[in-house]
Protein backbone atom coordinates (compact mmCIF):
# COMPACT_ATOMS: atom_id res chain seq x y z
CA UNK A 1 0.00 0.00 0.00
CA UNK A 2 1.22 3.50 -0.69
CA UNK A 3 0.17 6.45 1.31
CA UNK A 4 -0.23 9.28 -1.29
CA UNK A 5 0.16 12.55 0.58
CA UNK A 6 0.10 16.26 -0.50
CA UNK A 7 3.25 18.71 1.33
CA UNK A 8 1.38 19.89 4.36
CA UNK A 9 3.31 22.96 4.31
CA UNK A 10 4.17 24.48 7.62
CA UNK A 11 3.59 27.98 5.99
CA UNK A 12 5.73 29.95 9.09
CA UNK A 13 8.64 27.13 8.32
CA UNK A 14 8.84 27.65 4.61
CA UNK A 15 8.11 30.78 4.19
CA UNK A 16 10.04 32.82 7.12
CA UNK A 17 13.89 34.19 6.05
CA UNK A 18 15.95 32.19 7.93
CA UNK A 19 17.29 34.58 11.28
CA UNK A 20 19.98 36.37 9.76
CA UNK A 21 19.81 34.61 5.68
CA UNK A 22 22.57 37.57 4.71
CA UNK A 23 24.79 35.43 6.81
CA UNK A 24 27.57 34.33 4.73
CA UNK A 25 27.34 36.67 2.07
CA UNK A 26 29.44 39.85 0.95
CA UNK A 27 26.23 42.31 -0.06
CA UNK A 28 28.85 45.20 -1.08
CA UNK A 29 30.82 43.14 -3.10
CA UNK A 30 27.37 42.00 -4.81
CA UNK A 31 26.59 45.56 -4.95
CA UNK A 32 29.49 46.49 -6.83
CA UNK A 33 29.36 43.76 -9.04
CA UNK A 34 25.90 44.53 -10.32
CA UNK A 35 26.49 47.88 -10.71
CA UNK A 36 29.44 47.37 -12.75
CA UNK A 37 27.09 44.79 -14.77
CA UNK A 38 25.08 47.68 -15.16
CA UNK A 39 27.64 49.82 -16.71
CA UNK A 40 28.86 47.47 -18.84
CA UNK A 41 26.13 46.86 -20.68
CA UNK A 42 25.48 50.78 -21.30
CA UNK A 43 23.47 51.71 -18.78
CA UNK A 44 23.42 54.52 -16.79
CA UNK A 45 24.03 52.96 -13.01
CA UNK A 46 22.88 56.53 -11.46
CA UNK A 47 19.63 57.26 -12.90
CA UNK A 48 16.66 57.30 -10.72
CA UNK A 49 15.22 53.43 -11.34
CA UNK A 50 18.43 52.03 -11.41
CA UNK A 51 19.91 53.65 -8.44
CA UNK A 52 18.75 50.81 -5.52
CA UNK A 53 18.89 48.20 -7.74
CA UNK A 54 22.66 46.79 -6.88
CA UNK A 55 20.97 47.04 -3.32
CA UNK A 56 17.95 44.76 -4.28
CA UNK A 57 19.65 42.27 -5.99
CA UNK A 58 21.96 41.40 -3.07
CA UNK A 59 19.50 41.62 -1.16
CA UNK A 60 17.62 39.18 -3.34
CA UNK A 61 20.82 36.92 -3.99
CA UNK A 62 21.44 36.51 -0.18
CA UNK A 63 17.60 34.85 -0.26
CA UNK A 64 17.69 32.79 -3.30
CA UNK A 65 21.34 30.87 -2.84
CA UNK A 66 20.69 30.80 0.80
CA UNK A 67 20.71 27.58 0.92
CA UNK A 68 24.47 27.56 0.25
CA UNK A 69 24.73 28.08 4.08
CA UNK A 70 21.96 25.82 5.25
CA UNK A 71 21.58 22.02 5.60
CA UNK A 72 18.37 19.72 5.38
CA UNK A 73 20.09 17.19 8.07
CA UNK A 74 18.66 19.33 11.09
CA UNK A 75 15.06 19.02 9.38
CA UNK A 76 14.85 15.59 8.34
CA UNK A 77 16.33 14.65 11.72
CA UNK A 78 12.76 14.82 13.35
CA UNK A 79 11.30 12.01 12.79
CA UNK A 80 8.56 10.04 14.83
CA UNK A 81 7.72 6.95 15.09
CA UNK A 82 4.67 5.14 12.88
CA UNK A 83 3.81 1.50 13.06
CA UNK A 84 4.20 -0.13 9.73
CA UNK A 85 6.63 0.43 6.56
CA UNK A 86 4.53 1.26 3.87
CA UNK A 87 6.33 3.55 1.02
CA UNK A 88 5.02 7.28 1.63
CA UNK A 89 4.77 9.49 -1.65
CA UNK A 90 4.80 13.24 -1.50
CA UNK A 91 3.89 14.83 -4.97
CA UNK A 92 3.98 18.44 -6.19
CA UNK A 93 6.37 20.27 -4.17
CA UNK A 94 6.51 23.60 -5.54
CA UNK A 95 10.23 25.31 -5.97
CA UNK A 96 12.44 27.76 -7.81
CA UNK A 97 15.68 27.43 -8.49
CA UNK A 98 18.75 29.16 -10.62
CA UNK A 99 21.05 27.74 -13.22
CA UNK A 100 24.17 27.66 -13.08
CA UNK A 101 24.96 28.00 -16.47
CA UNK A 102 23.45 31.45 -16.78
CA UNK A 103 22.20 32.05 -13.63
CA UNK A 104 18.83 32.41 -14.80
CA UNK A 105 15.84 30.82 -12.71
CA UNK A 106 14.18 27.10 -13.33
CA UNK A 107 10.93 26.42 -11.78
CA UNK A 108 8.85 23.41 -10.92
CA UNK A 109 7.68 20.69 -8.78
CA UNK A 110 9.49 17.94 -6.99
CA UNK A 111 8.44 14.32 -6.40
CA UNK A 112 9.50 12.14 -3.77
CA UNK A 113 8.69 8.51 -2.88
CA UNK A 114 10.29 6.62 -0.23
CA UNK A 115 10.03 2.87 1.73
CA UNK A 116 10.78 3.61 5.62
CA UNK A 117 11.99 0.73 7.86
CA UNK A 118 12.67 0.91 11.61
CA UNK A 119 8.82 2.51 11.91
CA UNK A 120 10.48 5.68 11.88
CA UNK A 121 9.06 8.65 8.91
CA UNK A 122 9.51 12.00 8.82
CA UNK A 123 7.04 15.31 9.00
CA UNK A 124 6.23 16.13 5.16
CA UNK A 125 7.45 19.39 5.41
CA UNK A 126 10.52 18.37 6.10
CA UNK A 127 10.87 16.89 2.73
CA UNK A 128 9.79 20.08 1.19
CA UNK A 129 11.90 22.08 3.12
CA UNK A 130 15.06 19.67 2.15
CA UNK A 131 13.61 20.20 -1.66
CA UNK A 132 13.42 24.26 -0.87
CA UNK A 133 17.15 24.27 0.67
CA UNK A 134 18.87 22.28 -2.13
CA UNK A 135 17.04 24.44 -4.62
CA UNK A 136 18.32 27.72 -3.40
CA UNK A 137 22.17 27.23 -4.68
CA UNK A 138 23.03 27.43 -8.03
CA UNK A 139 22.08 23.87 -9.69
CA UNK A 140 21.69 22.00 -12.46
CA UNK A 141 18.41 19.54 -12.24
CA UNK A 142 20.05 16.63 -12.50
CA UNK A 143 22.06 16.87 -9.08
CA UNK A 144 19.09 18.80 -7.73
CA UNK A 145 17.24 15.24 -8.07
CA UNK A 146 20.09 13.63 -7.20
CA UNK A 147 21.19 15.38 -3.99
CA UNK A 148 17.50 14.93 -2.70
CA UNK A 149 17.36 11.53 -2.92
CA UNK A 150 20.96 11.45 -1.08
CA UNK A 151 19.74 13.03 1.27
CA UNK A 152 16.41 11.06 1.92
CA UNK A 153 18.85 8.13 1.65
CA UNK A 154 21.79 9.43 4.43
CA UNK A 155 19.18 10.63 7.25
CA UNK A 156 16.03 8.37 6.88
CA UNK A 157 17.58 5.16 5.84
CA UNK A 158 14.83 3.77 3.69
CA UNK A 159 14.87 0.68 2.08
CA UNK A 160 13.62 2.25 -1.61
CA UNK A 161 13.99 5.84 -2.64
CA UNK A 162 12.44 7.36 -5.80
CA UNK A 163 12.82 11.22 -6.66
CA UNK A 164 10.98 12.86 -10.06
CA UNK A 165 11.71 16.45 -11.02
CA UNK A 166 9.63 18.36 -13.53
CA UNK A 167 10.84 21.95 -14.25
CA UNK A 168 10.82 24.63 -16.95
CA UNK A 169 14.02 26.69 -17.44
CA UNK A 170 14.20 30.21 -18.37
CA UNK A 171 17.57 29.74 -20.18
CA UNK A 172 15.58 27.49 -22.47
CA UNK A 173 12.66 30.08 -22.75
CA UNK A 174 13.83 33.54 -22.76
CA UNK A 175 18.00 33.10 -24.91
CA UNK A 176 19.07 30.38 -26.90
CA UNK A 177 16.06 28.29 -28.77
CA UNK A 178 13.86 29.74 -27.08
CA UNK A 179 12.26 26.56 -26.52
CA UNK A 180 8.71 28.06 -24.71
CA UNK A 181 6.81 25.39 -22.97
CA UNK A 182 9.51 22.56 -22.96
CA UNK A 183 9.49 20.51 -19.58
CA UNK A 184 12.86 18.71 -18.58
CA UNK A 185 12.06 15.66 -16.09
CA UNK A 186 14.70 13.98 -14.17
CA UNK A 187 14.64 10.65 -11.99
CA UNK A 188 16.90 9.11 -8.92
CA UNK A 189 16.34 5.98 -7.65
CA UNK A 190 17.94 4.39 -4.99
CA UNK A 191 17.80 1.33 -2.92
CA UNK A 192 16.00 -1.57 -3.69
CA UNK A 193 13.58 0.14 -5.78
CA UNK A 194 16.93 0.05 -8.42
CA UNK A 195 16.17 -3.52 -8.53
CA UNK A 196 12.08 -3.72 -7.77
CA UNK A 197 11.02 -2.81 -11.57
CA UNK A 198 7.60 -3.29 -10.58
CA UNK A 199 7.28 -1.17 -7.55
CA UNK A 200 9.10 1.52 -9.30
CA UNK A 201 6.60 1.75 -12.60
CA UNK A 202 3.95 1.81 -9.96
CA UNK A 203 5.47 4.71 -8.11
CA UNK A 204 6.59 6.68 -11.51
CA UNK A 205 2.92 6.04 -12.30
CA UNK A 206 1.44 7.59 -9.71
CA UNK A 207 3.68 10.25 -9.89
CA UNK A 208 2.65 11.11 -13.46
CA UNK A 209 -1.60 11.45 -12.72
CA UNK A 210 -0.55 14.16 -10.17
Amino acid sequence: MIHDARPCLDEGELSEADADHTKGFDLPRIEAAVREILIAIGEDADREGLMETPRRVAKAYAEMFGGLHASPAAHLARQFAQEGNDPVMVTDIPFTSMCEHHLLPFSGVAHIAYQPQHDRVVGLSKLARTVQILARRPQQQERLTRQIRQEIEEHLDPTGVLVMIEAKHSCMQIRGAKAHGATMKTRSVGGRWERDAATRREIQAMMART
